[in-house]
């Protein structure tokens, strides 16, 4: 998520002043707002189209926000969308339940305008921050993926040419072939530096006969 496009915000309160109030001090600065008077519409539009934050009430009929909490946190496709209660309890033990849920945030009732854009703007950063940080290290991963399978392909590359499978430079005239550090060794050097073959020399029939013209005695050896 790109820092300079405007961030989309559920706001989940059975109260319809509650709404008003919070949407028009969104809305002047920038916000994307959708606005659900109970629970269940409000998990009906946050599964159609996951927001950024959701900023929940906590004491509503039918639905409360724990119990809409506990949904949003069932679900992986919308576990990981901050939530910021909205509750007029004063009480430790229901803000200490909340952030025991999951919740990031609580903004009290009755609402300090300031209060509420400071609190969403913290925690609008911190999510395209954690956004940025995700995509960050799964492009990580996938070059550390890459280089380890470029470091595979050249080491099968030097395999076969050390086991002799790959394609040599070899002089047509002396026979020589060039080693892997650019130097013209004897074939048979080559060959054994770079596999686990031993020579043991002879005279084929053809040296013979060119070398000592001895064809019929050879032959009869």
């Amino acid at each position: 998520m790109e820092d300079n496009t405007r961030a989309d915000i559920v706001i989940v309160d059975d109260n319809p002043y509650n709404l008003k109030v919070l949407s028009t001090t969104l809305k002047k600065e920038g916000y994307e707002v959708r606005p659900a008077t109970g629970g269940q519409s409000a998990l009906d539009a946050i599964y159609a189209k996951a927001p950024e934050l959701i900023l929940l009430d906590v004491m509503m009929p039918e639905m409360n926000g724990y119990e809409v909490c506990t949904s949003l946190k069932d679900n992986e496709k919308t576990r990981e969308i901050p939530i910021i209660f909205i509750t007029a309890l004063d009480d430790v033990r229901d803000k200490v339940k909340g952030f025991s849920m999951g919740c990031v945030d609580y903004i009290s009732k009755p609402f300090q305008e300031e209060e509420v854009l400071a609190r969403v703007r913290t925690q609008i950063r911190l999510g395209r921050l954690q956004h940025r940080l995700v995509i960050q290290n799964e492009r990580l991963k996938k070059d550390a993926k890459e280089k380890e399978l470029l470091i595979l392909e050249l080491q099968t590359l030097i395999d076969n040419v050390k086991v002799l499978s790959g394609l040599l430079p070899i002089c047509a005239s002396c026979k020589k072939i060039r080693s892997d550090q650019g130097y013209w060794e004897h074939l048979e050097i080559y060959i054994e530096t770079h596999t686990e073959a031993i020579f043991s020399h002879g005279i084929c029939p053809g040296c013979a006969e060119k070398l000592y013209g001895h064809q019929k005695w050879f032959k009869k050896i």
